[in-house]
């Protein structure tokens, strides 16, 4: 009935709203908009990327929920649902979601990557944000191979993003099958978010983690899940997505991140190579941000150097997508 109260009080139209906020990031349209109820007051607008299509954004918790996991309390903290790679870009989604008043619950995936630096890295992150779970899901998306990220044999980009290609560390079918499997847990917990660390600006082009593909898929939860026919699905919720690089940097030191003990690097060596993709985008972001005592330790101590590869410039519209540097 509160939930009821509240979403009756912020009025009607809120999914309008969320469609221009994902269409058009800083365009007009923001003047009488309401955030809801667990958004930060101190978030940007572009920060409050909530993808939502089918039922309203706050739908109540009409329905018949015998079957799935409720807190003891109704004054319980609300439930997030976040995907941790290991990499800096979801630990500081991790910990917005935290900071808006979630118990936050971290989803890992051992798909058959690489190395298992990443994963150790997740369990880091989980211990030292103090994360209500943390779960580690074995799928072996590398029996097949088609990407550089499980197919050793595959050489790993170090010639930077190119425009309209997408790169060789595309994993097929990488998020639909982690959003999958963490809308399942998220549905059994009774979760009202699952957090995601994508980000639309320093991108590698991944087709799996636009907003066009985000909002398809908020669409297909809505529909594939009983608590979504229902009208309280739980939302895909993905706060970095109009964020630089150098903005996410900012906000994880603001937040206590700790990003040293995150790892972004393609490569599973002792320490990041820093001349991957990845470790270049993120390298550049901590110089922007004033840390360049936590690049890697083989990057270079200017900013950009004659010759040297620099991340995408910003971009306030249009498809683009990251793999979590």
């Amino acid at each position: 009935m509160e939930r009821n109260r509240r979403s009756q009080a912020q009025g009607h139209g809120q999914e309008g709203a969320s469609q221009r906020r994902l269409a058009g990031g800083a365009a007009g349209g923001r003047a009488g908009e309401q955030t809801q109820r667990h958004w930060h007051r101190g978030e940007s607008d572009d920060a409050r990327i909530l993808l939502r299509a089918g039922a309203a954004v706050e739908g109540g918790l009409a329905g018949d929920r015998r079957g799935i996991w409720q807190p003891e309390s109704m004054n319980a903290p609300p439930i997030a649902i976040a995907l941790l790679s290991g990499g800096l870009d979801s630990a500081t989604a991790a910990a917005l979601a935290q900071e808006a008043g979630y118990r936050v619950i971290g989803l890992s995936f051992d798909y058959g990557q690489r190395h298992r630096r990443e994963l150790e890295a997740a369990a880091r992150v989980a211990a030292v944000l103090q994360l209500a779970e943390h779960h580690t899901i074995a799928v072996d998306l590398a029996a097949w191979g088609g990407s550089s990220l499980t197919d050793r044999s595959l050489p790993l980009p170090q010639s930077g993003v190119e425009a309209g290609r997408i790169p060789s560390t595309y994993v097929p079918g990488r998020n639909t099958v982690f959003i999958a499997i963490g809308l399942s847990l998220a549905e059994a917990r009774g979760a009202e978010r699952l957090v995601l660390g994508v980000n639309a600006v320093d991108y590698s082009g991944y087709p799996d983690c636009r907003p066009d593909y985000l909002q398809a898929f908020q669409t297909l939860a809505d529909l594939a899940s009983r608590a979504g026919r229902e009208g309280h699905g739980t939302q895909l919720w993905a706060p970095l997505l109009r964020w630089s690089k150098t903005e996410i940097v900012q906000q994880a030191l603001r937040l206590g991140v700790p990003i040293g003990s995150t790892w972004s690097c393609y490569s599973g060596g002792s320490e990041p190579c820093g001349v991957c993709d990845s470790c270049r985008i993120r390298d550049a972001a901590l110089r922007d941000a004033g840390r360049p005592d936590l690049c890697s330790p083989a990057a270079p101590s200017a900013s950009h150097p004659p010759g040297e590869w620099s991340p995408p410039a910003a971009q306030s519209t249009g498809p683009a997508s990251s793999a979590d540097p």
